[in-house]
């Protein structure tokens, strides 16, 4: 992988800013099993490693299960995951996929159907970050630790 800048370093102040983001919407009230299997989902879809590494390391450790972290992918034809959990995941397709979904209006109001207002806000921003989270990892080429197992 090519040597790129490091985000981190060459602007701190602008990522302790989205790090306040970060950190505002995990504290939203959504539950964490949801929030990391947003993140990932958005990580799968952009081909971050570092982050992919990062959210599904977080959600094993929060008690996600290996089975559900497998087939996230696939969720629309898996029993594992909730209808809450499906609104989330097609939401986040829908916005991490803007440009091909323009965000339609059936993914729209299924979310609003599991989520109040304020809910449906919080889930919206937490897409948002993580996908400006994936476009820093992506963009600059973060490194994912080299583990040889999990």
């Amino acid at each position: 992988m090519e040597k790129r800048l490091n985000a981190y370093k060459a602007n701190p102040e602008a990522i302790a800013a989205m790090a306040r983001l970060d950190d505002h919407v995990r504290r939203c009230g959504l539950e964490e099993s949801l929030i990391e299997l947003v993140v990932t989902r958005a990580s799968q879809i952009n081909g971050c490693a570092f982050c992919l590494h990062k959210h599904t390391s977080e959600a094993r450790t929060a008690g996600e299960s290996e089975a559900r972290l497998y087939l996230l992918s696939a969720w629309r034809e898996s029993s594992l995951y909730t209808p809450r959990e499906k609104a989330a995941l097609a939401w986040t397709e829908a916005l991490t996929r803007l440009q091909d979904t323009g965000a339609p209006t059936r993914d729209y109001e299924l979310g609003l159907a599991h989520f109040s207002e304020k809910e449906f806000v919080d889930l919206t921003l937490l897409i948002g970050v993580i996908n400006a989270w994936n476009r820093i990892g992506v963009g600059f080429r973060n490194a994912h630790p080299n583990e040889a197992a999990f």
